[in-house]
């Protein structure tokens, strides 16, 4: 009786490894990595926002949100094209990036910081770089929830995986620049005004550490693996369960003789 009840103490460890052990595995084989960047004003914007892409092979799953940019640009909702930037130094521009001192860093002024396009973050259709400046199917308005599953190229991936990957929205208020600058025309569609195509809020993307909680993945990965340990805790409390009872028996046997 005691030999049975020895082979009943082992079953709570082997319940537990049999359940977590797939789960870490499948954890380390994913071939996923997640990226974040905040997003701080830049040009006074006002706005601020948060960035994450999980990137599984060329596959990049994004969810992005921001607030407090312009919210109308010729009575509809204001366009905030948005991309990837790579190439550069993977960082935002200081102030001194404003050469011509206008009081705004525009697009071009920037590029020695965070680089050329290098993904457009579009709501719909191409996300090439000449969709960049495409405001039919950029987010707009002064907030964004933004979710897209995309294919990145070789070389925006390459820049994610160097670190110098740098998310850039842009589109600033004409009113809140300088009459210098409100008189200016873009640098990038000279149709525009400057206000159009000026960054306005800008991040650089950096990857997560393991195990870092995902900002508003909506994943129900961590669900599933919360459910696997609960699983197990349980078998673990109904394996020493019976080891108990078995115990017992064997105790009430050993009286019984004695």
């Amino acid at each position: 009786m005691r030999a049975r009840t020895k082979l009943f103490a082992p079953l709570a460890v082997v319940a537990v490894a049999a359940l977590a052990g797939p789960a870490s595995t499948a954890l380390a084989d994913s071939g996923s990595t997640t990226y974040s960047a905040t997003l701080n004003q830049i040009n006074h914007s006002g706005g601020s926002g948060m960035l994450t892409l999980t990137l599984t092979g060329s596959t990049a799953r994004i969810q992005e949100n921001w607030t407090g940019l312009a919210a109308s640009f010729g009575g509809a909702p204001y366009p905030h094209v948005q991309h990837i930037h790579i190439g550069a130094q993977g960082v935002c521009p200081s102030t001194a990036a404003d050469t011509n001192h206008d009081g705004v860093i525009s697009t071009t002024e920037g590029a020695s910081a965070y680089g050329a396009i290098g993904t457009t973050l579009s709501v719909k259709g191409d996300t090439s770089p000449a969709s960049g400046t495409n405001i039919k199917i950029a987010p707009s308005g002064p907030s964004t929830n933004y979710a897209r599953t995309i294919t990145l190229d070789s070389k925006t991936i390459a820049s994610i995986k160097a670190g110098t990957a740098v998310i850039v929205v842009h589109g600033l208020d004409p009113s809140t620049l300088s009459k210098q600058a409100q008189k200016e025309k873009s640098d990038l569609v000279p149709s525009l005004p400057l206000a159009a195509t000026s960054p306005a809020l800008c991040g650089s993307l950096n990857a997560m550490p393991v195990g870092a909680p995902q900002t508003g993945s909506g994943s129900t990965q961590s669900i599933e693996h919360e459910g696997l340990f609960g699983l197990g805790g349980g078998l673990l409390v109904g394996a020493a369960g019976v080891a108990i009872w078995a115990r017992r028996r064997t105790d009430k046997a050993t009286d019984f003789v004695s």
